[in-house]
């Protein structure tokens, strides 16, 4: 029986490893590149820190819709929910006691005008008569008297019809301010109880839309850090209109809608702490409604210069913030920073960061401390093909 098989297969083993000890060195002499990471040095730019608020919309102007005369609803002249301008009719009273009441005064001032006239000739004859010794000085001033009344008595008829005019124009309800009005309280037919004092039928309501107020409210320690800074001759929350503020709604990103402060109230609330502030915006679309929530931004302090870093340029440790700057080495260093807020997209860098540190934004993930990097400048045109590269 052979005996050769065994060792060939010996020296076959033998030959394999020998060639895998040989091709290890090599592989242990390839060592992958740095990695590519993208590096930008700060902005530099003036900016404002600014503070955030919640809020509600108010109406400038709101108004109940109520008579000041009662009677029989007639006809209603708008459309609920509708936009309104200012004089435009609203309800209408029925009119016929009230003109019948008109044409009563007037009758009554008629006569009184007529009594005035039969007063004023019976003075006039008394006065020849009195000289003439045909009448005593008594039955002259109970002439005078009575002229005297009828005057009276024709200023009073006059001020009757005012009054029955006024009940008759008092039966029309119109628009006191412009804005929007909302649904009929009250259907046709229905009695309206009228008063200008006392217990009167709410019909409607009008809020005006175009200016809007907002309201808001910020707390004692921030009104004054406000204070502080207006005194210095930086006015933070005017109440002249001059400080500009910044808007944005619930489904908003930005804030994109400008107004202007116009108020601060004068005391403190003591149940809470806060005072209100108010800030005016226009609303041509109409989209600002009273009641609606939300955020302002007013300017919480003065300008200045401040390094700016993209947000996804800074990491996190724990509780502390830190950026990776690659130093004139290509090694990658730690830097702890202390953060300001968003401006345009960018994050205010208060400490930590030099204007010319170059600072990874891109392969962070790539990058490590004390480790050599291939830096490449933001915005420079990308490697050449073939060029060895780390992926994420």
């Amino acid at each position: 029986m052979p005996t050769s098989t065994p060792v060939h297969v010996v020296l076959l083993t033998a030959l394999v490893l020998m060639a895998g000890c040989s091709e290890s060195p090599q592989k242990q002499a390839s060592a992958p590149p740095p990695p590519i990471v993208t590096v930008a040095k700060p902005i530099k730019r003036t900016v404002v820190d600014h503070d955030e608020y919640v809020g509600r919309f108010v109406a400038v102007d709101s108004v109940e819709i109520r008579a000041r005369v009662s009677g029989y609803l007639d006809r209603i002249d708008f459309t609920d929910g509708q936009m309104v301008k200012q004089g435009d009719l609203l309800f209408t009273l029925d009119k016929r006691p009230f003109q019948t009441a008109l044409d009563q005064a007037v009758g009554n001032l008629e006569q009184a005008r007529a009594n005035l006239a039969f007063a004023d000739t019976d003075l006039a004859r008394g006065a020849q008569l009195v000289k003439e010794r045909t009448i005593t000085e008594q039955t002259f001033d109970q002439r005078t008297q009575a002229k005297r009344v009828a005057e009276a008595t024709v200023r009073a008829r006059e001020a009757a019809v005012a009054n029955a005019k006024l009940d008759l124009e008092f039966t029309e309800l119109r628009a006191p301010v412009a804005g929007r009005i909302g649904d009929r309280r009250i259907s046709l037919g229905n009695l309206i109880m009228g008063s200008t004092t006392g217990t009167t039928s709410l019909l409607a309501t009008i809020v005006s839309i175009d200016p809007i107020r907002f309201e808001f409210t910020f707390d004692e320690a921030s009104y004054l850090r406000y204070e502080r800074l207006a005194k210095g001759g930086r006015e933070m929350t005017s109440r002249d209109g001059s400080v500009v503020v910044g808007l944005k709604l619930l489904d908003e990103q930005d804030f994109r809608h400008q107004g202007r402060m116009d108020f601060v109230d004068n005391v403190i609330d003591r149940s809470s702490g806060t005072i209100r502030g108010r800030a005016v915006f226009s609303n041509p679309d109409d989209v600002l409604t009273p009641g609606m929530f939300a955020r302002v931004r007013v300017p919480g302090s003065p300008s200045y210069q401040a390094v700016l870093l993209p947000d996804v340029a800074v990491g996190t440790e724990q509780v502390r913030k830190f950026v990776l700057v690659v130093d004139a080495d290509n090694v990658v260093r730690m830097k702890y920073v202390t953060l300001g807020q968003m401006s345009d997209n960018l994050r205010v860098i208060k400490s930590g960061v030099e204007e010319d540190d170059r600072v990874i934004v891109n392969g962070l993930m790539r990058a490590r401390p004390n480790q050599k990097v291939t830096p490449q400048e933001e915005g420079a045109p990308p490697p050449t093909p073939g060029t060895p590269q780390a992926k994420n």
